[in-house]
C-alpha cells in the first residue's frame, strides 16, 4: 500500500488502529506541546494524534507522532504494523538499492485550493495554529516542512534540487527563520546564491505524505534525487507538482505550500530551541525568509514533530532512513558488513556489525563510518560488534562491550573532527572529539583473551520458543 497524502496516511493509520482523534477543543498553547510529548512516552507503539478541534481556529487540524512509533513507519511502507525493526530495517535497504525511482508529474495539486498572492495578506499566525513546543523555545516553530531548494549554480538539473527537512521560526506575519546547518543541502544552495549577491528561492510543503518526509531528513548523496529515493522507496512513482510561482517541483499531496526567498546576506537572532539533543540550543545569527505566497487544502492539517528529550518522533522517523544509507555506503568497501544501527540521536552513536577479515578490520570500519557524508556532520561514537551481534539489541550490544571491548587496545580517538553545531558537547560548537570502540571477538594476528570457548544454545531451543509462544498467545 502506499500513499499520496497525509490524509491518505492517517485513514491507514485508523484503520490499523494507531491513530486517536481528539474531538474535544485543545489550546495551541499549552496543549499540543504537552500532547506531544506524552505521546512518545506511551512506548514504542504509540498511535499518531489527529487534534480536530483547536480554539481560535474553526479550520485548521493539527497532526502530532505521525511516524513516531515502529507500527507507524512499518505502514509507511505498506507493511504489517506488527514488523520487527530489524526487519523494516533489512525491507528498507532492499528498496534503497532500487534507486532512482520513478517520478510522476500531475497537472495539479490539491494544495491549490486556496491561495494567498499578496504578500501583505499572510499572516501565518492566524492561518495556522503554530505553537511553542516546549516553554522556553524562542518563539512558535515549524518544524516539519520539507523545503525546496535548487542549486543556483545548475538551476535546470533536478537532480539538484534538494528535499530537506528543516526547522522555522515564525518571525512575523510573513517572515520566517531557517537552520541551514553547513553538511546540509540548502547550505550549499544559500552560499551560492550569496556569492551571485541573489536571494534562494524556496518553497516550504507542510502536512506530507510520510515517505517524502522521511526521506528528507535521509543522508543520501547530494546529487541523488529525494523524489526519485522516495518512488524507490514506494516502489510506485512518486506524484509532484511543478509550481508555476516559483518554479520548483512540489509533493502533489502536501497540506499546505509557502513559497518565497531566502534573502541574500541577511541574518537575525534565531532560536532558542528545544533540540533532539534534549539541550536548548542558544539563539544563533541566521538566515530569514521573506514570505510571498501561501497555498492549502481546505481545511488544512499542520502536521508537527515534538522534539525533545530522546525519545521523540524524531528519533524513530530518522532511525532507520539513517542507518540503511551507512549500510549501504560502508558494504560498497566492506562486504563483511551485516547492519548498521544509527537510530540514536539522530546517529551520534552508531552501532555496525561486522564479519573481520583479519585482526584490526573492525577499526577500519569504524574509520569509514566517520568518512561517510552522515558519520562527518553527526557519529562521534561507533561501535563495531561481531556480525552474531545484532545491532537492534542493546542487551546483546552491552554484553559485547562489557566482554570483547579492551580500553588498552580497542578504542581510537579521533581528536577535533566536525560534527554539527547542536552537539551539546562540542567545543568550540561544532568540533569534538570521536571515538571508535572495537566490540569484535579479536582474531589473528590480534591474540589475546579467552573466547575459544562460547556458550551455545541448548538443543531443543526453538522448539520450545515456539511452543511457549503459542502458549502466551493463548492465555
Amino acid at each position: 500500500m502506499t500513499f499520496d497524502s497525509l490524509r491518505d496516511f492517517l485513514a491507514a493509520l485508523d484503520d490499523n488502529g494507531q491513530l486517536l482523534r481528539i474531538t474535544n477543543e485543545v489550546a495551541p498553547e499549552p496543549d499540543l506541546g504537552a500532547a506531544g510529548r506524552a505521546v512518545n512516552e506511551l512506548g514504542e507503539n504509540a498511535p499518531a494524534l489527529l487534534f480536530e478541534n483547536i480554539l481560535g481556529f474553526e479550520d485548521a487540524r493539527v497532526a502530532l507522532n505521525v511516524h513516531g512509533s515502529w507500527p507507524n513507519n512499518a505502514l509507511m511502507l505498506g507493511l504489517d504494523k506488527d514488523t520487527p525493526v530489524k526487519a523494516q530495517f533489512f525491507e528498507f535497504v532492499r528498496r534503497y538499492r532500487t534507486f532512482p525511482g520513478a517520478v510522476e508529474r500531475r497537472n495539479a495539486a490539491p494544495w491549490q485550493e486556496c491561495v494567498i498572492d499578496r504578500p501583505e495578506d499572510i499572516n501565518l499566525f492566524e492561518l495556522l495554529p503554530v505553537f511553542r513546543l516546549n516553554r522556553n523555545d524562542g518563539g512558535c516553530f515549524i518544524d516539519k516542512g520539507v523545503v525546496v531548494s535548487r542549486e543556483p549554480d545548475r538551476p535546470d538539473d533536478a537532480n539538484r534540487q534538494n528535499v530537506g527537512i528543516y526547522r522555522f521560526q515564525l518571525k512575523g506575519p510573513n517572515r520566517l527563520g531557517i537552520q541551514p546547518v553547513p553538511a546540509h543541502d540548502i547550505a550549499i544552495h544559500l552560499r551560492q546564491a550569496e556569492e551571485r549577491g541573489e536571494d534562494l528561492k524556496v518553497a516550504i510543503a507542510i502536512g506530507n505524505e510520510p515517505v517524502i518526509s522521511c526521506v528528507a531528513g535521509m543522508p543520501i548523496l547530494y546529487d541523488q534525487s529525494e523524489y526519485e529515493m522516495a518512488g524507490a522507496l514506494r516502489q510506485k512513482p512518486y506524484p509532484i507538482f511543478n509550481s508555476p510561482y516559483s518554479g520548483l517541483d512540489i509533493p502533489w499531496g502536501s497540506e499546505i505550500v509557502i513559497e518565497g526567498h531566502v534573502k541574500s546576506r541577511v541574518r537575525e537572532i534565531e532560536g532558542p530551541f528545544g533540540e533532539f539533543t534534549g539541550h536548548y540550543s542558544g539563539g544563533r545569527m541566521m538566515p530569514v525568509i521573506d514570505v510571498t505566497r501561501v497555498s492549502y487544502r481546505k481545511h488544512p492539517i499542520l502536521e508537527s514533530l515534538y522534539i525533545g528529550m530522546p525519545w521523540t518522533e524524531l528519533d524513530y522517523m530518522l532511525a532507520v532512513n539513517t542507518s540503511a544509507p551507512i549500510y549501504v555506503q560502508l558494504k560498497e568497501q566492506f562486504p563483511e558488513i551485516e547492519a548498521v544501527n544509527a537510530a540514536y540521536t539522530h546517529g551520534l552513536v552508531v552501532i555496525v556489525s561486522t564479519r573481520r577479515r583479519v585482526g584490526g578490520f573492525a577499526k577500519n570500519v569504524g574509520l569509514r563510518v566517520l568518512t561517510t557524508p552522515h558519520g562527518m556532520g553527526y557519529a562521534k561514537v561507533v561501535i563495531v560488534v561481531d556480525e552474531t551481534v545484532d545491532p537492534f539489541d542493546l542487551k546483546q550490544v552491552m554484553w559485547a562491550l562489557s566482554t570483547k571491548f579492551h580500553p588498552a587496545h580497542d578504542l581510537i580517538v579521533i581528536p577535533d573532527a566536525s560534527v554539527l553545531p547542536l552537539d551539546p558537547g562540542s567545543s568550540p560548537p561544532g568540533i569534538t572529539h570521536k571515538i571508535i570502540m572495537d566490540a569484535t571477538t579479536p582474531i589473528s594476528p590480534e591474540v589475546r583473551g579467552h573466547y575459544s570457548q562460547p556458550v551455545e544454545r541448548p538443543a531443543g531451543v526453538d522448539a520450545w520458543l515456539t511452543k511457549l509462544m503459542e502458549m502466551q498467545r493463548n492465555a
